[in-house]
């Protein structure tokens, strides 16, 4: 059953050791959650920065998912990615060749260096502790970044984009990483996970493949690894495609994963979400379930909760009202949850 007193809010400099904790659970892949308590602060500091003002492209804000005073999960925007380090990733392409002398027609599959996707928003580091996943806390953490997009609509390009971790076997090996990765950056696979952030990424530009790379030349492992997501994705990958992003073929230059590309205004939850005013606050056991969120910068508040909309306004529970620190005739974001 859903705690009513679950809330997703910005994080603050308080949450480090809690975070921290969740960081140490989440495992090899979260790059936007290291267990590193010195990164973790940074993470923290950037992330108000930008709440500040002081959003650049690179910018991250980290939001947490709050339960009986504990953070259990988190989630990231980046307003805008690329700038100083570009966003770099592998387009997979078809290359048709035809010999007459021959009579012989031969394709190939391509992954082509791009930035295809610079200046866009990204969204990641969507984990949540495992014994709240059976409770839709990962579907109400990942849509609350999106009606926090919605909110502060103006932060935003039109584009937003999300990288799945790609697929590793159960040692945690990345065979696109040991076929292509190593072969050019000379890294263990966790090295090159862990640098890969922020000013990292200028290693990226620096030793990465400049020309395109054939499939058919690399291991069987490596090849069909190509566009794949982790196992343990695929609630993710699914919570993606219901929001309405799409595969439109670029992957990581890592591990291979698929990158996952909406329009923001066509997000089900900000395309589908209504601002309302709040008429009384009351029991609601025959409203309608909906996520619901106020407040702006450091005081947004979002959560689940029953609204019953009527033509003087919304009724909301006492919970909900108590979690988004709301009163009657402020107003509230909502969509059906």
């Amino acid at each position: 059953m859903f705690n009513p007193g679950v809330v997703i809010r910005p994080a603050a400099l308080t949450d480090l050791e809690s975070l921290h904790a969740l960081a140490l659970s989440a495992g090899l892949g979260m790059t936007n959650l290291p267990p590193c308590r010195e990164r973790l602060l940074g993470l923290l500091n950037a992330s108000a920065d930008a709440l500040a003002g002081n959003r650049k492209a690179g910018s991250q804000i980290l939001l947490v998912m709050e339960a009986g005073g504990e953070v259990v999960g988190t989630g990231c925007i980046f307003p805008s990615v690329g700038g100083d380090w570009p966003f770099y990733s592998y387009r997979i392409g078809r290359l048709r060749q035809t010999s007459q002398a021959l009579g012989k027609v031969v394709e190939n599959t391509i992954l082509t260096p791009v930035n295809d996707y610079d200046g866009s928003a990204e969204v990641g580091g969507l984990f949540v502790r495992p014994g709240l996943r059976g409770l839709a806390g990962g579907r109400l953490m990942a849509r609350s970044r999106y009606l926090f997009m919605a909110e502060h609509r103006d932060w935003f390009g039109d584009r937003v984009v999300s990288e799945l971790r790609g697929y590793q076997d159960a040692d945690g090996r990345s065979p696109f990483w040991e076929a292509v990765g190593r072969k050019f950056y000379g890294l263990e696979f966790k090295e090159a996970d862990r640098i890969s952030v922020g000013a990292g990424k200028q290693v990226i530009a620096d030793l990465g493949p400049k020309y395109p790379l054939y499939l058919n030349l690399l291991p069987t492992d490596a090849a069909l690894s190509v566009g794949q997501f982790h196992p343990d994705g695929a609630r993710a990958h699914a919570l993606l495609t219901e929001e309405g992003f799409k595969f439109e073929g670029c992957i990581d230059i890592f591990d291979a994963g698929p990158t996952m590309v909406a329009d923001i205004d066509t997000l089900k939850a900000v395309r589908d979400s209504r601002v309302g005013a709040i008429s009384e606050i009351a029991p609601c056991e025959d409203g309608v379930e909906v996520l619901a969120c106020a407040g702006a910068v450091e005081a947004f508040r979002a959560s689940r909760g029953r609204v019953v909309a009527a033509a003087e306004g919304l009724r909301i529970s006492p919970e909900l009202a108590a979690v988004l620190n709301v009163q009657a005739g402020d107003l509230i974001r909502h969509v059906e949850f």
